[in-house]
């Protein structure tokens, strides 16, 4: 042990000098017991020589990832590697170990290239993402959306972005000073929630790998209602019998308004005008939610044969719109 010990000491100051005397490369994710290198070959070492003092490998880390036969001088894996849990926020992932060789006082400093293979697809954090866009939104209005992420790198990693499934909408991709994506959502034709209050798309991830792995969101955008719609009424006419009882109902008026919400509430009031020098709101009344009219008084066919007035219906929104009747 104290032998062992001091050979360590001794050989300390020459490992950074040796360091890097062999290179291999080798794709993630290969089994337990893949062929790394020939050590023994590419140093020209004759294991005989060396058989009793022996050949020993010392890797960097906690985790043995290597191991050297010393019959056969070759560098195998000792377990499987990952190189996106190894090396995630690394363009290149290179592992070190050493090669010892007892009796020569000898360190070979070796590094094996971790290369990627496109084992991961691009994938979205939320794969059903929604947005909320005005109808009276502009042309040409932009809308960021979700990124993919893909852990690979170089063209295994994230290439791509493609929408489909609406006329509607376009994307853009902006690209970022450190070549990231950025996907938007274009308003490509106008919205009107009248003819569609919902419009489903499909935003689609893809490597560069061949093949091509790609991952999916599903976009959900609901069209929020603006008021730009009027009330329309029905046809209205009516008759009533002379002498009639007072808070007789004359008829009700109807508008319908193709908005939603507050903009789609209709509210009734009487127009202006006058009848035999008298207001019109002393002959009728009309209920400002229902639409219905009411009759004041008791009319008297002498008196009065023919009552035209005028009804406006005004929705709830703001600025809102309003029409009118002529009943």
């Amino acid at each position: 042990r104290q032998q062992r010990a001091l050979l360590w000491c001794v050989l300390a100051s020459a490992w950074e000098a040796a360091w890097g005397q062999l290179r291999y490369s080798l794709p993630e994710e290969m089994p337990k017991g893949s062929f790394v290198g020939d050590v023994a070959k590419d140093l020209g070492l004759q294991l005989q020589q060396h058989s009793e003092r022996g050949i020993y490998l010392l890797d960097k880390g906690r985790t043995q990832y290597f191991a050297l036969h010393g019959q056969t001088g070759h560098l195998v894996t000792a377990e499987r590697i990952d190189r996106e849990q190894l090396c995630r926020l690394v363009e290149k992932c290179v592992l070190r170990c050493e090669v010892i060789v007892e009796g020569k006082i000898q360190v070979y400093g070796i590094e094996v290239e971790i290369t990627d293979i496109n084992d991961n697809a691009p994938s979205f954090k939320d794969i059903e993402l929604e947005e909320r866009i005005s109808e009276m939104t502009v042309l040409g209005s932009r809308f960021p959306l979700a990124e993919a992420h893909d852990p690979d790198s170089g063209k295994n990693s994230l290439q791509s972005y493609e929408l489909s499934g609406d006329e509607h909408f376009s994307l853009a991709v902006q690209s970022g000073p450190g070549g990231d994506r950025h996907p938007e959502l274009v308003l490509a034709k106008a919205l009107d929630r009248e003819e569609a209050a919902f419009h489903e798309l499909v935003l689609r991830a893809s490597d560069g790998g061949d093949p091509a792995r790609t991952g999916t969101a599903r976009i959900r955008v609901t069209v929020l209602d603006a008021n730009d719609n009027a009330p329309v009424f029905s046809p209205a006419d009516a008759r009533l019998s002379e002498n009639n009882a007072a808070g007789a109902l004359v008829l009700t008026v109807r508008a319908t308004d193709a908005d939603w919400g507050q903009n789609a509430r209709v509210r009734y009031r009487l127009g202006e005008g006058r009848v035999r020098g008298a207001p019109l709101s002393s002959y009728v009344s009309v209920q400002a939610e229902t639409g219905a009219l009411y009759a004041l008084r008791s009319f008297d066919y002498e008196e009065v044969r023919e009552l035209e007035l005028w009804v406006r219906a005004e929705d709830g929104g703001a600025p809102a719109l309003s029409s009118n009747v002529s009943v």
